[in-house]
């Protein structure tokens, strides 16, 4: 095996292990095992586990900012949200152990591989749809990326409760995620609580 042919096996690996057990719980000693190799060549290609779990998690983040790419050029705003919440729901169904990984808990030091992290990338994404939105409607267009954190954590959350349920169908979790936040936006006050 080339060198990055066991780099790309030991991300496989780590991403499964990291998938089922958690940074905390994972092990090189199971990574190397599952591998079939020894500790060392672990620590020499990723220095040790935070260094695989950081290129596990970075390549997870970039495949699921990938999945955005061209669905927010949808016509109306009701079918750019459409295209985002199931672009999101397609990731979480295809790309389960990644998606496990990244709702998971990351080390107490890093910053990034957390939810919410991964929810601030999307969240960054489909702001511009709240900020043009707001705009038209004479909304305080300020508020835009707190309403585009809450749609994307809404997603995100129902997509972990789903993974787990496993049901209902993919297409109708999108549409009742997406009947809930429409509806609500439809007819959002200008300044709610006042």
């Amino acid at each position: 095996m080339t060198g990055q042919e066991r780099r790309a096996q030991l991300l496989d690996v780590g991403r499964s292990v990291f998938a089922e057990r958690g940074f905390e719980g994972a092990s090189i000693e199971e990574i190397a095992q599952r591998a079939g190799i020894t500790k060392p060549v672990v620590y020499e290609h990723f220095g040790g586990k935070e260094g695989l779990y950081a290129v596990v998690v970075d390549r997870e983040v970039k495949r699921l900012l990938a999945r955005f790419e061209g669905e927010l050029e949808q016509e109306s705003p009701r079918a750019k949200l459409e295209a985002a919440a199931e672009a999101f729901l397609t990731y979480i169904e295809e790309e389960q152990e990644g998606f496990r990984v990244l709702v998971r808990d990351s080390p107490v030091t890093s910053k990034t591989g957390s939810l919410a992290s991964v929810i601030g990338d999307i969240a960054s994404q489909v702001e511009y749809v709240f900020t043009e939105e707001f705009k038209a409607r004479g909304f305080d267009t300020k508020l835009a990326p707190m309403y585009s954190q809450a749609l994307v954590g809404m997603v995100a959350l129902v997509g972990a409760w789903w993974l787990d349920a496993g049901k209902p169908s993919r297409k109708i979790v999108t549409a009742h995620l997406v009947n809930l936040a429409w509806n609500g936006l439809k007819d959002l006050e200008k300044k709610p609580g006042q």
